[in-house]
């Protein structure tokens, strides 16, 4: 006899890609602050071939859950829904077409000027540097989620206003050798912790729920000895593994004004490039083990590819690698609970392999690479 209240279980693929959907690969660096806002509409309607690219590399490993990070922020009609229509859902060099009927998308902090001079370059920019999170323009590098089953809108929760100074034992960044605060109290009042956002998105499997848990934390690079990225970075990340751990989850509060984090038997993926390896790359050390070592997470899954291996032979961790300069950046990191891995990898064809061309280089599609996991949601 089935157990009472049995739950039939349910397999998926989910996925995280940085598709590199930013006017950067559009535009002359020069070009991007006064034309970057329209960059991915025209590119879009351009038929171009990057984002070609994108679709088939897509429609090629089938995801079922999708989360795309450095895809700006723009009208929705003009942008996710034209890239639904006009190249997912064309047949991309052979490869079927693949639909995504249930869409989330939510504005970002990259490019949301603020009045203050936040590099401390003795300038008040607004953009740049100078922004809530680095971004020429508003949506600059922003992110969306696709999935095959429906988002429960009612219950997503975004965290883009979370204040920093609000995570208990915060790595407020100090001016190099000195006791003084690089941010000002009244900035370090202001300043949201996330770059971009941080999303709880439930996605409804059958009688299972998934929390589709997003972000897109800031590279721990391009500042200096006071590291405020690399600080940043590192609370960005711990976001999650707070927001997991209902005993470290009391001082959260969501846009919405909802407190407190997930219940300890939700079942989730933590999916998306998270800036952060344990080779390092400026990171704090101990950084991405908040979550590869979670008590939480099934954090010994890890996504492999032939064309990592081959991209660094020398080093013994090159299989594991998700973006072209040779570390593991993007993530998709089960829960313990609820989930069962069947399968995962890393879309990185090696050399002479049937669509190797899509990987040759960021301008044929991103310097980072799609990972998928495939696993089973039960009780």
């Amino acid at each position: 006899m089935p157990k009472k209240n049995f739950k039939e279980p349910k397999a998926l693929r989910v996925a995280a890609f940085n598709v590199s959907m930013d006017a950067s690969n559009y535009l002359q660096q020069a070009d991007i602050p006064s034309q970057g806002a329209t960059a991915l509409q025209q590119a879009l309607a351009d038929q171009h071939p990057q984002i070609r690219a994108i679709a088939e590399i897509i429609q090629h490993t089938r995801p079922d859950v999708l989360v795309l990070n450095e895809f700006d922020y723009i009208d929705r009609a003009e942008g996710v829904d034209r890239f639904q229509a006009d190249y997912l859902s064309v047949s991309q060099n052979g490869e079927a077409p693949i639909d995504y009927p249930y869409v989330y998308l939510a504005p970002v902090n990259t490019g949301k000027p603020s009045p203050y001079d936040l590099n401390r370059d003795g300038k008040v920019s607004n953009y740049g540097d100078d922004a809530w999170g680095f971004g020429w323009y508003e949506g600059q590098y922003a992110m969306v989620v696709l999935s095959k089953y429906p988002i429960v809108e009612n219950e997503v929760r975004t965290f883009q206003n979370f204040k920093w100074k609000d995570m208990p034992g915060a790595l407020r960044p100090l001016m190099p050798a000195t006791s003084e605060w690089w941010y000002p109290d009244e900035v370090w009042a202001e300043f949201p912790l996330s770059s971009k956002s941080h999303w709880d998105v439930p996605v409804q499997v059958g009688e299972h729920q998934l929390h589709v848990l997003v972000s897109h934390p800031t590279p721990p690079v391009f500042d200096g000895e006071e590291n405020r990225n690399g600080r940043r970075n590192h609370d960005e990340v711990r976001f999650w593994a707070d927001y997991i751990r209902p005993e470290h989850s009391d001082y959260i509060y969501d846009d919405q004004g909802r407190e407190g984090g997930l219940a300890t038997d939700a079942a989730f993926v933590i999916a998306g490039d998270l800036n952060a390896s344990d080779e390092g790359d400026g990171n704090i050390p101990g950084t991405i083990e908040q979550l590869t070592l979670h008590p939480l997470v099934q954090g010994d899954v890890v996504p492999l590819s032939e064309g990592g291996a081959q991209h660094s032979p020398d080093n013994p961790k090159g299989s594991s690698h998700t973006a072209s300069w040779r570390k593991r950046a993007d993530y998709v990191l089960p829960s313990v609970a609820g989930i069962r891995v069947i399968d995962s990898g890393v879309f990185w064809p090696s050399e002479g392999q049937p669509k190797a061309d899509l990987v040759s280089s960021r301008g044929a599609s991103s310097d980072h690479r799609l990972v998928w996991l495939d696993i089973q949601l039960r009780d």
